[in-house]
């Protein structure tokens, strides 16, 4: 019996990669559970054409797509199909004759290259939400040549995958809160509109920026206490937008780097104010005062003008500064945290106080 009797019928377009065809085609969701097999776990790594699934990326990506029914986005599987398909274009000459339907036998193993947690969220979000399974997605189909040509697809694939920077993730997310308070404080508060690299997470020793917007994002997050799927009130934006501009009042370096008075490069070179960890830090600091003392948090803030920021202030080593190079590791953030409350005079909590002895012991 002719296998092709018994088949997937795929809408697809077939192309030439490497001399090799390939084929994209529209799936229905609710097939990919049962169409599309991943190596399992029992089977040794030098056996597998993937790595083992991560099972705590799946909730993420099945949660986006629960919560997001009708306005999410998923880029293609590729797979390898371990068996001859056949190709029916929709004409012998022309356009027509690379678009047409792709034939897979009902018994060819379809095996996953690339996407296996997207494939494993798909099952999932279905259960949860039965109407997605009528959507589509896309998938590059290629022909199985064997596992060492499966293990190179997948180094292939992945080895050129950069992800992007958290400062242009925040830039381009309309749908986290947070994102979208970073970017109101990146227009709104004066230093920030002048001074934020919205690209980068990291600021390059040339820049004219002082700091990044997903470092924004952070210290924000610590001074409203948000968490991360916790919405933003206008409340909390506006709260946000003047404690950082009553911050920056007291901060005569930002503001002559702003001015032109003085050189970023020369800042983050010789003081701790020019660095992510300073403003991780005055966000856990904002927390507290903003909660603690309500009715003189403004004042208590003009203080920073009289902390010596320099690099040479030897009292940063350990805290802001680990031999003598910026660290925003968590620990350091809070004895960077710890120095600047002694200054403003607020009471320590009970692990900065524990962190603090250690400090000193």
């Amino acid at each position: 019996m002719n296998n092709f009797e018994f088949t997937h019928s795929f809408p697809a377009v077939r192309g030439i990669q490497a001399g090799k065809p390939c084929y994209i085609a529209m799936c229905p969701m609710r097939l990919v559970p049962t169409l599309f097999q991943f190596d399992g776990e029992e089977v040794p790594p030098e056996l597998r054409a993937q790595r083992t699934i991560n099972k705590s990326r799946i909730p993420e990506i099945t949660s986006y797509l629960v919560d997001s029914p009708t306005d999410y986005t998923l880029s293609s599987l590729t797979a390898s199909v371990n068996a001859m398909v056949n190709f029916e274009p929709l004409s012998d000459t022309g356009i027509g004759q690379n678009m047409g339907a792709l034939l897979i036998p009902m018994d060819a193993q379809i095996l996953i290259n690339d996407g296996q947690h997207r494939r494993a969220a798909i099952e999932q979000a279905i259960k949860e939400n039965p109407e997605l399974g009528h959507d589509n997605i896309s998938v590059l189909f290629f022909i199985d040549e064997g596992l060492h040509r499966s293990q190179q697809m997948f180094a292939d694939l992945n080895k050129h995958a950069v992800r992007p920077s958290d400062s242009i993730s925040t830039l381009y997310d309309y749908r986290d809160s947070l994102s979208g308070l970073a970017r109101h404080l990146s227009n709104e508060v004066n230093i920030f509109s002048r001074m934020t690299e919205l690209e980068k997470s990291s600021i390059s020793n040339r820049s004219s920026k002082l700091f990044t917007l997903s470092s924004i994002k952070n210290a924000s997050k610590s001074l409203l206490r948000k968490g991360v799927k916790d919405l933003i009130t206008e409340e909390d934006t506006l709260l946000a937008t003047v404690f950082w501009s009553e911050v920056t009042q007291n901060m005569s370096d930002w503001i002559k780097a702003k001015d032109k008075k003085l050189m970023t490069s020369e800042l983050r070179e010789q003081y701790i104010h020019a660095h992510g960890v300073m403003l991780q830090a005055m966000g856990n600091i904002g927390a507290d005062l903003l909660s603690n003392f309500e009715s003189d948090w403004k004042k208590r803030l003009t203080n920073l003008s009289k902390i010596d920021w320099s690099r040479q202030n030897k009292d940063w080593e350990g805290r802001a500064l680990v031999h003598g190079r910026v660290s925003k590791a968590r620990t350091n953030v809070l004895l960077t945290g710890n120095y600047i409350k002694q200054h403003l005079d607020i009471p320590l909590n009970d692990i900065e106080e524990q962190l603090e002895q250690e400090f000193h012991s």
